[in-house]
């Protein structure tokens, strides 16, 4: 079962792409790119770099894990019982999601819908 809402705990849910960060890296490099062209290349680069991650990866909340597809490839798995803590920063307009395994931290742009991302995690790896 997918959904872009978490329903409850055991059912999996795939989170919908968000194309607000790089829509808005790539916009806010249309007047940088006049006025210091070396620096709206990167805001267009970055911004087109995260519109293909976007596009391309696929998150889902499973009973037991945090999994990130490419395709239909899993390309990551982190299970919930090696998690120690987790964060969305600037919750007004989140960009930027934290969360700490026993042995590695791991930060990832917010390129999927931030409500759906905060329910499941509400639900399934509750804050310390």
């Amino acid at each position: 079962m997918t959904s872009s809402l978490a329903p409850n705990s055991t059912s999996t849910v795939e989170l919908k792409p968000s194309y607000n960060i790089p829509v808005i890296l790539v916009l806010a490099a249309i007047p940088l790119l006049l006025v210091q062209p070396w620096v709206g290349g990167v805001f267009t680069v970055m911004g087109l770099f995260l519109m293909l991650q976007a596009v391309t990866l696929r998150c889902q909340f499973t009973a037991t894990d945090f999994d990130i597809y490419r395709g239909e490839k899993l390309i990551r798995r982190f299970p919930y019982q090696e998690w120690q803590n987790w964060r969305i920063f600037w919750n007004r307009v989140p960009i930027l999601f934290y969360f700490k395994e026993i042995n590695s931290i791991h930060f990832l742009p917010i390129l999927f819908d931030p409500n759906a991302l905060k329910s499941c995690l509400e639900q399934r790896c509750p804050r310390i």
